[in-house]
Parts: structure tokens; sequence; C-alpha cells
């Protein structure tokens, strides 16, 4: 099979592709990565397909095992080996023990940065942070997505500038 040919093949699968790949993330986002990076793997291993063999299984066995293998590496992010005499694996995470007090005048500061903001760059920033996505805001308030990135980016850096003593740095 030629390179035409098979990029041509790869092509209409796309279509089929797509669904599969947002059952596996549930979020369309991530399911168009997942197809972007199924689709290179296929045209960078061209030479392991053989001719006559099915292409469409190939292609979801592809993109179901580069899944599992981001998958594990993001499980893999939040944990750490223990050296310890056991030797095994501890999630980071329920090992913390932070005093409260620190966490309780960060939330009121943060609190009071965010009352701060205009309505204008409060509102579409809240919504973000609940979760909406880009469109969704745009949609809900009925402006350009344009104006909501935009938004939401001054009210960051708004925030930021506010709440700069709690920066790593300072």
């Amino acid at each position: 099979m030629t390179t035409l040919e098979f990029s041509y093949s790869i092509s209409q699968m796309t279509k089929s592709l797509k669904p599969f790949a947002l059952k596996l993330t549930k979020d369309s986002e991530e399911a168009n990565d997942l197809l972007q990076e199924t689709l290179m793997k296929a045209f960078k291993n061209k030479d392991k397909f053989s001719d006559g063999t099915n292409l469409k299984a190939w292609l979801y066995t592809i993109m179901k095992n580069t899944f599992i293998t981001n998958y594990q590496r993001m499980v893999r992010r939040g944990t750490f080996i223990d050296t310890t005499d056991n030797l095994h694996f501890i999630n980071s995470s329920d090992t913390k023990i932070e005093n409260r007090a620190y966490g309780d005048f960060a939330l009121t500061d943060i609190n009071a940065a965010i009352d701060e903001l205009h309505d204008v760059y409060k509102t579409p920033f809240m919504m973000y942070f609940r979760g909406f996505k880009y469109h969704e805001i745009a949609d809900r308030l009925e402006i350009p997505i344009g104006t909501v990135k935009n938004r939401i980016h001054i009210a960051r850096k708004q925030l930021k500038d506010k709440l700069r003593t709690y920066s790593p740095r300072s």
C-alpha cells in the first residue's frame, strides 16, 4: 500500500474512530487529542501494518493502547516510590499534614479578591471555575467565545496581582 493509499484509508476511518475516542475519554477535547495521537502513531508505524489485514481493527487497537498508556501515566504522576524497607507505592497526597489556619486566611483573601473583580470579569471566571467550557459560557452570556477567553484571562491576571503574597516566589 502506497503512502497516499494509506493516508486515504486512514482518513476514511477517522469518522468511526471519533465516537470510540469519545467513549474512552468522556470529553470531546481529550477525544480529539486521542484521535490525533492515534493517527500520528499510525503514520509513524505505517511500515508495521500488513496489507490485507483489518486497518480499522489496527487503528482501534492503537487508540485503545494509547488511551491505557496515557491513563497509567496520569495515575503514576500522583504516586512516588517509598524507599524505606518495605518498598511499596504510596499516594503522596495521603501523607500531607497541614495547618488549616493558613488555608483559612488564604481562602478569605481569595474570596475577597474575587469579590473585588468587576462583574464583567467575575461572571465568566466563576462559570469557568465551576466547570463550564468556554463555548458554554459564551452561549449563556450571549457573547463571542474570544471575549469569554479574554475576560477570564484578565480576571486571572487581576487575581494573580492581588494574591501575589501567596506566590511561592515572594
